[in-house]
């Protein structure tokens, strides 16, 4: 008799990524914050006298400072859950955001703690400084601040147009190291060091926090490049300044990638190794291949048009959230604005909708700087999508982006959701423009790629 065929084997559905949102987040940093208070609050001791309140008070300050430091190094962990729930750009607006209130709690703790020596030892500033500065565990402390009020300034927008990014990647590199100190100080003091529970408590949350950005930025990076052997198979022109750097490697579709997302790309070749460039997908992956569009608006862009077939590459990723799972309505409308149209592209594709649900607008100067013309052509044709060019320069006549022009291209437009990805000024008119036109802010889906 003879044997039966193997029954083919379905291919496995994956998983459904897991997302934290942002509210998610939000709520779980406060909730957190709000032990820490809580902590300092059991054994903060009522008083009246001057050194005491300025005591109390550094301890509260150092606390926080030391929490804070925990979240700005856990928002850039690079977490998949995070990243992909609330998004790259996000992140790091909220980085920049509350590395500035961690700077405020260290220099008021580190201020408190001077006043209240000087009040206890009935001293000037300056002598109780020295006098402080002899105490090991404070020098550190004091060192540890320093170089995070280093990272800070050179992080300030001023600062950071001036500093080349390779310079500032060095100096930011300077927080793990006052991160170290820093713990090692609050170890030594009252508000940690008070009982077992504490120590543990706080030693796990730093712990933690360690475990996540060496498995993240070290571990898993590491080892995609070991795995899929990314090289360069291909650099097209595409427009006036314009490639798109076609890479191909193994079982690339293990990395999960969404359209809409974006890699860290670190191409191994000489003036480019040694940064990690983002740029988004501007097509699905398919046959083990990634591409992506860029713009040369820089030394590093420049020299990708010289890339050559066979150059290695290390992509770390995917990040972002501009994709399919923050959709909520049946219509969607794309909109971009230069090179960004390259994740709207690959939405443009593959996002599910039948004929006249999916819209895609796309603002450009001139007809010269429209990128993947003929790809985004015949995209339209074949998913019977809407396709317009916003073409020109806007000023106070001619505004393609003005709310009733939006609602002449698309007079529903107020059931849509809305992804939109552009330069950062494009970004925010375009948003205030949709806004008064009627769309929701909470369906309006953007990414900046300017981090």
């Amino acid at each position: 008799m003879p044997a039966k065929p193997p029954r083919p084997r379905t291919p496995a559905t994956p998983a459904t990524p897991i997302r934290l949102t942002p509210t998610t987040l939000r709520n779980g940093i406060l909730g957190v914050g709000l032990a820490v208070t809580a902590l300092w609050a059991v054994q903060a001791e009522p008083s009246a006298r001057l050194d005491v309140l300025f005591a109390t008070g550094a301890h509260l300050t150092g606390l926080l400072a030391g929490y804070g430091v925990l979240v700005m190094l856990f928002l850039m962990a690079r977490v998949p859950a995070v990243e992909h729930g609330v998004g790259a750009d996000r992140l790091a607006r909220l980085h920049a955001l509350g590395g500035r209130y961690v700077l405020s709690l260290c220099l008021g703790h580190a201020l408190l703690a001077l006043c209240g020596y000087a009040v206890h030892a009935d001293t000037d500033l300056l002598s109780a400084g020295l006098d402080l500065l002899g105490y090991p565990g404070l020098a550190l402390a004091c060192a540890g601040t320093a170089l995070l009020l280093a990272v800070g300034v050179t992080s300030a927008r001023a600062m950071r147009r001036r500093v080349p990014h390779e310079t500032w990647q060095a100096v930011h590199m300077l927080t793990y190291l006052g991160a170290a100190l820093a713990f090692v100080h609050q170890l030594a003091g009252p508000d940690v060091a008070g009982g077992i529970l504490t120590v543990w408590a706080w030693s796990m949350l730093h712990a933690t926090v360690a475990v996540l950005l060496v498995w993240y930025r070290v571990v898993v990076p590491v080892r995609q490049a070991l795995k899929h052997s990314l090289r360069v198979i291909d650099v097209r022109d595409e427009g006036p300044g314009v490639v798109s750097v076609v890479m191909q490697g193994i079982g690339l579709d293990e990395l999960r990638a969404e359209p809409g997302q974006f890699f860290r790309w670190r191409f191994l070749r000489r003036r480019l190794w040694r940064t990690a460039l983002p740029f988004s997908l501007s097509a699905p992956v398919r046959d083990d291949t990634l591409r992506i569009t860029v713009k040369a608006i820089g030394d590093h862009t420049r020299r990708m048009r010289r890339l050559k077939p066979g150059t290695r590459v290390l992509a770390t990723g995917p990040f972002g959230a501009l994709t399919a799972h923050r959709r909520t309505k049946r219509k969607v409308l794309l909109l971009a604005g230069g090179v960004g149209i390259t994740p709207m592209r690959a939405l443009f594709e593959t996002l599910p909708g039948g004929p006249g649900d999916i819209t895609l607008l796309y603002r450009a100067g001139s007809a010269e700087q429209l990128v993947l013309r003929a790809e985004l052509e015949e995209i339209a044709r074949s998913r019977g999508a809407g396709l317009h060019y916003l073409l020109g320069r806007s000023d106070a006549s001619f505004d393609p982006l003005a709310p009733q022009a939006l609602r002449n291209l698309i007079p529903d437009l107020a059931e849509h959701d809305v992804y939109l990805c552009g330069p950062p000024g494009m970004a925010s008119s375009a948003t205030a423009a949709l806004v008064r036109a009627g769309v929701p802010q909470e369906r309006i889906h953007a990414e900046c790629f300017t981090f």
